[in-house]
């Protein structure tokens, strides 16, 4: 999914990371490191201050898109969780597994 202003993307990985990419180079700008298991969804804030993740590890990560600093560990699902998804308005996270 993209930034706002669609320069970037990001992407989910078996390898338990997420990686932010510049859409016009092609080039890795940051990898999101802490999961424990695949990573199953990534997806930017509307802002696109923020980042979440959700993973195999029955987690949801919040984090801060300038810094890759994990600022929530989001736990309580009893199971992977398979997608994460922001509110248009950017004000709400939502998980589902």
């Amino acid at each position: 999914l993209d930034a706002s202003g669609g320069q970037e993307i990001i992407t989910a990985s078996d390898d338990s990371t997420a990686k932010v990419w510049d859409v016009a180079s092609g080039e890795c700008l940051q990898t999101l490191r802490g999961h424990h298991s695949c990573v199953l969804s990534a997806v930017f804030s509307p802002s696109g201050t923020r980042l979440a993740t959700a993973s195999a590890d029955w987690t949801v990560r919040l984090w801060s898109a300038p810094a890759s600093e994990c600022v929530h560990n989001l736990q309580g699902h009893s199971d992977s969780v398979n997608s994460v998804a922001f509110s248009p308005d950017g004000a709400r996270l939502l998980s589902a597994s």
